[in-house]
């Protein structure tokens, strides 16, 4: 039978592959994958079931013992740092090799080297933001600079390829099979080119579609839409945090303008608007133990294999558990015998958009400071599958990569533009991670976050001695106000940054008085913090709700912490849809017909928390999106990239302004229109599209109607993917779950004498589709449920899955 359903996975998944635009030609043939000695078949196990007692590896000085947990989570027992890693990077890979390689050829550009011609324009984008640029320059610092962490990933390198080495093709992983290809050795590049690959995840800029609102908005209505700062605001660092440091100078140059465009050219993908991350601490003053509790949930995109592989990693210096990135070193949200810390995104606009004026066709010199320089070509070779390789030049400027240009994806030979990230560093941020592995004390974790550049990051940090903090901490360029909100002049050397904030004057905090740090990618200061801090993306009501629920709280314990992880309560549907409704309903003589009235009574009943089996919040999502359209699609210009002002900012006109001129529609009628008319028109809509949706056939509660599913790397391989998840939560909630995106991983741990921890994600340990630990973690984590995730010692571990020593060859 367990053949059977993987043989139907199996096909479906083929089926799936063919018709979803992998090219019939390059779909193995079915022969080669029904052959029982080498073909699927061999992928229909779990890891317990092979396991073997000892393996032999070179480059060990000592025995590495394994011990796996009734979940597949390995405890690793090494006797020094270099053997551990060693040991993490086999491991890893017999449990994640397929994800591993997939994410770092997609980082690189390289999808189409597996799936031919159709993945072409995305390679070509991957490598003209200067991904594997970045990686070459990040390779070279760590030589220069750090050659002890270098080591280090090449021995976790090294463990990674023993495995490949001694891997036939009936053990590959079965997505090898089915795109029929072979994994490739691993390198240090490659580790450096993932934690890269997350920086691109994790950030964001709207440039393009800023300048063109603001070429058609004009600065002062562009300042009242999109504004730097709003008042209702609830930093990261207390707002009346005092800052205890001599600030650099920084000021717009004299006359300074930036240059109108209008610019009709498609935008790269930014970060998913409402969804983000959540964590926090709270010192023993608040909690029933009197001993730190410190809580995180990253919330990215939920696929399968999972993103985080959990592991436990022990020297006779130091043990640490957590989640760990397969492909990288170490634990990167987690917990020791001294410490816990975790991360979130701090969304800072560390990348900026430069127009390039070329000298000629040839694209050698550019112009700058009104002189022509010399442009940098270099040439990526694009392999595909089954045909010649794509050969795309990409011009490198002193700013960086152009990215845009006549060959990719401007029709205007005179718009060029260049990319300048953080990203395009040379950096380690990988010691960051070994050093808090490691790390004991407040000051332990201060010298690690200084190795840290990008992404721009929130790190929460508890101790065991009762310290908590909060650092937002990257490599932030020093910006005079509104500096690379819209894109600049490429030619004037006062658009260029004028440095970096020295990392000491990134903002912290160490014990504040109210008892608590909490970050949820909110501001990240109050207005006195002497530096320009910008994005696009800055959360609005999460944080809110965090801070309000820890304020309100005392004799805190992990059940608390575990309830308020998993909360459910929409926060803007409780500032604005009371409004909504008064508006709604505003005229006494107004008579609904039933349909309108049972939506009406819906909402009046429903109690702003978005669980699943509820249909107050579909309701409401399906008329705040109608609403937010029918007062914003005014700016809407033929076509060429824009945003919309965020869901912060359309409440506050309708709650504090109802009369304001944003509300009119020029193209309706000479009568000057008030949200109250954008309320009763789109609420009308509404009940047009719920009769739509319920004569379909389609289940309205919430869980039904968000659809949350939990996909498979490649999309098209929907039998490997988990479908309709039942779970609450949504955009802009703590239980932060979307349709596609949500708490990757949750973590709670408190410390006192015995370090306390519970933990959970979104898929299981086991990258491979056949086994039972492939998917096993979901249904506990779509209810709110942990595992056990306390620090486990070789002595404690009695009830052990299965135990496997590696040992020197």
């Amino acid at each position: 039978m367990k053949y059977f359903g993987f043989l139907i996975v199996l096909l479906v998944t083929l089926v799936l592959a063919v018709g979803l635009s992998v090219n019939i030609g390059q779909v193995p043939p079915l022969g080669y994958l029904l052959d029982p000695y080498h073909g699927f078949w061999q992928n229909s196990y779990s890891e317990d079931e092979k396991a073997k007692d000892e393996i032999n590896l070179d480059g060990l000085s000592a025995p590495v013992e394994v011990i796996y947990d009734e979940n597949l989570i390995p405890h690793l027992f090494a006797q020094n740092d270099k053997d551990l890693m060693l040991a993490q990077g086999f491991v890893t890979a017999q449990h994640r090799l397929w994800q591993m390689e997939f994410q770092t050829r997609a980082a690189a550009g390289r999808i189409s080297e597996i799936v031919g011609r159709q993945a072409i324009d995305f390679d070509r984008m991957q490598r003209r933001k200067g991904l594997g640029y970045g990686a070459e320059m990040g390779l070279q610092f760590l030589t220069d600079n750090s050659p002890e962490t270098l080591e280090l990933i090449e021995a976790y390198s090294k463990g990674v390829n023993l495995y490949i080495e001694q891997l036939n093709i009936a053990e590959m992983p079965v997505e090898y099979k089915i795109l029929d290809y072979r994994p490739e050795k691993w390198s240090a590049y490659k580790t450096v080119l993932l934690l890269k690959y997350m920086a691109d995840m994790l950030v964001g800029d709207k440039d393009i579609e800023y300048t063109n609102l603001r070429a058609e908005l004009g600065e002062s209505t562009m300042n009242k839409l999109f504004p730097d700062y709003t008042e209702d605001n609830d930093p990261v660092i207390e707002a009346d945090h005092v800052w205890d440091f001599q600030p650099l100078e920084i000021k717009k140059p004299a006359g300074l303008e930036y240059p109108d465009f209008s610019i009709l050219i498609e935008p790269i993908p930014s970060p998913e608007p409402g969804v983000g991350s959540n964590n926090w601490a709270v010192d023993g003053s608040k909690t029933r133990s009197g001993n730190p509790i410190l809580a995180n949930d990253p919330h990215l995109g939920l696929n399968l294999p999972s993103l985080w592989y959990v592991m436990q990693l022990s020297t006779p210096e130091y043990t640490v558990k957590g989640a760990t990135l397969p492909g990288a070193l170490g634990v990167i949200s987690g917990f020791n015998e001294n410490i816990a810390w975790g991360v979130t995104n701090a969304t800072r606009d560390v990348r900026d958009w430069y127009a390039i004026e070329f000298k000629d066709k040839s694209r050698l010199e550019y112009r700058y400071n009104d002189q022509w320089i010399q442009s940098t070509l270099r040439l990526e070779s694009i392999e595909v599958k089954g045909d010649s390789a794509f050969m795309d030049t990409v011009i490198y400027t002193h700013y960086g990569p152009v990215m845009y240009d006549r060959t990719f994806k401007s029709n205007d030979q005179k718009l060029n533009f260049a990319l300048k990230w953080t990203a395009h560093e040379g950096s380690n941020e990988q010691k960051t991670f070994l050093l808090l592995n490691k790390a004991k004390s407040h000051r332990d974790y201060l010298a690690a976050l200084d190795n840290f550049t990008s992404p721009a990051q929130n790190f929460v940090f508890a101790a065991k001695n009762g310290d908590i903090a909060m650092k937002v901490q990257g490599k932030f360029p020093l910006k005079w106000p509104e500096q690379g909100k819209y894109l600049m002049d490429g030619n004037n050397p006062s658009f260029e940054w004028s440095g970096y904030i020295p990392s000491n004057q990134n903002p912290s905090t160490l014990n504040p008085e109210r008892g608590f740090v909490s970050s949820a990618n909110q501001y990240s200061v109050g207005k006195d913090y002497p530096y320009y801090v910008f994005d696009n993306s800055f959360e609005h009501y999460r944080n809110r709700r965090i801070n309000s629920l820890l304020q309100s709280k005392d004799n805190i314990t992990l059940e608390d912490m575990k309830v308020m992880q998993f909360d459910d309560y929409d926060l803007h549907a409780a500032e604005v849809l009371p409004i909504m409704m008064r508006y709604l309903q505003e005229d006494s003589t107004k008579v609904f017909n039933e349909d309108a009235q049972m939506l009406i009574d819906s909402l009046s009943n429903w109690d702003f928390y978005a669980d699943p089996d509820v249909t107050g919040p579909t309701i409401f999502s399906i008329w705040w999106s109608k609403l937010k359209a029918g007062i914003w699609s005014k700016l809407d210009q033929k076509g060429k990239s824009i945003v919309y002002p965020n869901n912060y900012i359309t409440s506050r006109f309708i709650v504090d302004y109802p009369l304001d001129s944003v509300f009119d529609d020029p193209s309706t009628s000479a009568k000057l229109e008030t949200a109250k008319e954008q309320i009763q028109s789109s609420f009308e809509a509404t009940v047009e599209e719920w009769g739509r949706l319920s004569k379909e056939g389609k289940e309205l509660s919430w869980s039904k109607y968000k659809h949350t599913n939990i996909q498979h790397l490649v999309p098209n391989f929907k039998a490997f993917s988990y479908d309709s998840v039942h779970t609450g939560g949504g955009r802009s909630i703590i239980n932060a779950t979307s349709e596609r995106h949500g708490a990757s991983w949750r973590m709670l741990v408190e410390l006192g004498e015995n370090v306390k921890a519970q933990g959970i994600y979104p898929g299981g340990q086991s990258g491979n589709p056949g086994s039972r630990f492939y998917a096993n973690m979901i249904d506990k984590w779509a209810k709110g449920e942990y595992l056990n995730m306390n620090l486990n010692f070789r002595d404690e571990m009695e009830s052990a899955l299965f135990i496997t020593v590696l040992n020197p060859n």
